[in-house]
């Protein structure tokens, strides 16, 4: 168990921060209180990606994302990528860190996807101890995002909610909830978005994510939602944020939005909504 003090960012609207909307930042945020950088984009010594991470870190909040530490990986982490990801969370001061539900290497190999994790016993001690070793080496708690799920496993033993249940209770973590991501999976696997946030651990979630997906239809014509963060948040998603928010009280609401990114009166517009949403529930 993971006793180290809890780290926060303000309960506001942010965004996944882009270069080419580094100058409107630094202007004017508007409604954004807080960005979210993937921590694999600034793992690098020096150069402009650096410069302008400190700059905005001098003025905004933090939060830092990781996409390739493989938590739900068999093999054992990468004891220098953990250390150089521990090495820029002091290096900006980060409020936040966060990793996915998922895994990505195999057998010295790395996929570039998040790919899925059946819900056993086997999967929660090992995704257990990955977290354990992550929240030591970063001398913080850490949160887990959950899945976008596109397919599900015969041997799973759990739902998902009680396994990120069971994980949160035996390692401390904190709770990423993607908001889109239940929409996406619920669809697509056909089970209702409401009970799955009816049974996640709220009380746990430290950080809440939206973005968009692309609508698809599956080889039978049903449909299947592919979550590509890169469209507008959609309405469904927005009513469930709503609904979250209104149990939870104000958290921190990122917009995510990593492909065809959009100019930045966009992506503003975006964070007003969630900033408006958070109002809401003051």
């Amino acid at each position: 168990m993971f006793d180290a003090m809890r780290e926060g960012l303000p309960a506001a609207a942010g965004v996944g921060f882009k270069a080419r909307h580094f100058e409107a930042l630094m202007r004017d945020p508007g409604p954004v209180g807080w960005i979210e950088v993937h921590a694999e984009n600034y793992l690098g010594d020096g150069g402009r990606p650096q410069a302008q991470l400190s700059a905005l870190a001098e003025r905004l909040p933090v939060s830092v994302h990781g996409v390739g530490l493989s938590i739900g990986g068999e093999g054992p982490l990468d004891p220098g990528h953990l250390a150089r990801v521990a090495a820029l969370c002091a290096r900006v001061g980060a409020a936040r860190f966060s990793e996915h539900l998922a895994w990505s290497t195999h057998d010295g190999a790395h996929f570039n996807d998040l790919l899925p994790l059946p819900w056993t016993g086997a999967t929660l001690d090992r995704v257990a101890a990955h977290v354990d070793q992550v929240q030591q080496a970063l001398g913080r708690q850490m949160l887990l995002e959950n899945p976008s799920s596109y397919l599900a496993f015969a041997e799973s033993e759990m739902t998902e909610t009680e396994f990120l249940a069971r994980l949160v209770a035996r390692t401390g973590c904190g709770l990423l909830l993607d908001v889109n991501n239940v929409f996406v999976s619920a669809t697509n696997l056909a089970f209702s978005a409401r009970d799955y946030l009816g049974q996640v651990p709220l009380e746990a979630v430290g950080e809440i994510h939206l973005g968009g997906h692309a609508e698809q239809a599956d080889a039978h014509g049903a449909p299947l939602l592919i979550d590509d963060h890169g469209h507008p948040v959609a309405d469904p998603v927005w009513t469930l944020l709503g609904e979250v928010l209104a149990r939870t009280g104000p958290k921190p609401v990122l917009i995510e939005w990593d492909t065809d990114v959009p100019d930045w009166p966009v992506l503003r517009a975006e964070a007003a909504r969630a900033a408006a949403a958070l109002e809401g529930v003051r």
